[in-house]
């Protein structure tokens, strides 16, 4: 039963990080109507980012540790950075290809994705290999029925419930969450409305970034490593957690996030290879028995 509760909490540390990830994926798809390839991309630049901030505020340590205000700190500057350069790609990058087919966007996605992974690549100070991740938070240690468990873990998995509960509250009770339902539902007829079309989409990548610069540093205290192709294989993890839950769907991809995490936990404890493909299984399974997801629903689409 301990290493069932063990499990559980890497499951849940892990799932953290695929459900804010997949928020930017079911937002933008949600709004737009794209899948963003390179959101994943938008992690690593806030892990990446969040080394160098953290190297920038070092002097400030009190025994080894960063106290909380600076973590505090640290952690608002990495999602602005993040968040805005998520604005400046759907700005150059989207934005010109909005009204044209799906499959255009489709595959600027990808390339953008490799260009945020192979640029910092050639800059000489970031480069190719792999950085340790500082620590920001305390490595305590605490047992919870028979489960060792680091307050690092319990940091994670609160702040993400705390900001997905926080982003839920803002879709659904603001001003601004209203207009994101409208520009979702119709962008036509929001527009008529008086809504700035424009101010909205770049609204909802700032936040989808912010969400993918938090999970980086979520992802990096728990695994202290971070390099410039990180993103890839969260990024696309995070993708079948989206599309588990129902892409376009706030809860279904915060389900689809722990769920996946979860399983995926348990899969490597029985074999580390099946650990790996059990997110692919996962999303042929969906795909096969409820296309829409979890929480989603089907849309008939009106020609």
């Amino acid at each position: 039963m301990n290493y069932f509760f063990q499990y559980l909490v890497y499951g849940l540390q892990l799932g953290s990080v695929y459900a804010l990830l997949a928020l930017g994926y079911t937002m933008v798809y949600g709004i737009v109507g794209m899948i963003n390839f390179a959101h994943g991309d938008f992690l690593m630049i806030g892990a990446v980012g969040t080394y160098f901030i953290a190297k920038a505020f070092e002097g400030m340590r009190i025994d080894g540790t960063y106290p909380m205000l600076i973590v505090g700190l640290i952690i608002l500057i990495a999602m602005t950075m993040t968040g805005f350069v998520a604005t400046g790609v759907e700005a150059i990058a989207y934005r010109p290809l909005r009204n044209k087919p799906r499959m255009i966007a489709l595959i600027t996605a990808v390339g953008v994705s490799m260009f945020l992974e192979n640029f910092p690549r050639a800059l000489p100070f970031i480069g190719p290999n792999p950085r340790s991740f500082p620590t920001l938070f305390s490595t305590n240690v605490l047992k919870i029925f028979g489960a060792t468990v680091t307050v690092t873990q319990i940091i994670m998995i609160v702040l993400a419930v705390i900001t997905m509960s926080i982003l839920y509250y803002v879709v659904n009770h603001t001003k601004v969450g209203s207009q994101m339902r409208a520009v979702s539902m119709d962008k036509d007829a929001a527009s008529l409305m008086g809504i700035n079309i424009n101010r909205v989409i770049s609204i909802t990548f700032f936040i989808g970034g912010a969400l993918a610069g938090i999970s980086g540093i979520c992802y990096a205290s728990a695994y202290p490593q971070v390099d410039v192709y990180m993103g890839s294989w969260l990024g696309n993890m995070s993708f079948v957690s989206a599309v588990l839950g129902g892409i376009g769907d706030i809860r279904g991809a915060m389900l689809g996030g722990f769920i996946l995490g979860i399983a995926q936990i348990f899969a490597t404890a029985l074999n580390s290879t099946f650990g790996y493909a059990v997110g692919f299984i996962i999303l042929i399974i969906i795909l096969l028995v409820r296309p829409a997801g979890l929480m989603g629903k089907l849309v008939i689409e009106k020609v």
